[in-house]
């Protein structure tokens, strides 16, 4: 299966801004942002989606939702709020097949999104 966009940021084969990265996990900065603060955190591992997740992803998936947090909180949008979405599959608004978590922040955000 060819690397998607996303597991060759994480590769390190694109450069990106990056934010964050650790053995799990790498994070960097929407190319297409839109708030003053948005950031993808993606697992290194390369799940498709939330659906694709098993019971042995777990551990990782907790990893990723205390990384959200934790990059708020870098970021500054911690006091103030943020949101956190995980689009899965072509009617929930994913445009690039591999997991990813938008942590958008910096301005209020209206609801519904979309």
């Amino acid at each position: 299966m060819e690397k998607t966009l996303f597991q060759k940021i994480a590769d390190r084969e694109i450069p990106a801004d990056l934010v964050y990265e650790d053995d799990l996990c790498v994070a960097f900065r929407d190319i297409s942002p839109v708030a003053p603060v948005h950031v993808l955190l993606v697992p290194r591992k390369p799940l498709a989606c939330l659906s694709d997740a098993t019971p042995e992803d777990a551990p990782l998936m907790a990893h990723l939702l205390l990384k959200v947090g934790d990059i708020a909180r870098a970021e500054g949008l911690a006091e103030g709020g943020y949101r956190a979405v995980i689009n899965t599959g072509e009617h929930g608004g994913q445009t690039v097949p591999h997991l990813h978590i938008h942590i958008i922040g910096g301005r209020s955000l209206q609801w519904p999104p979309g």
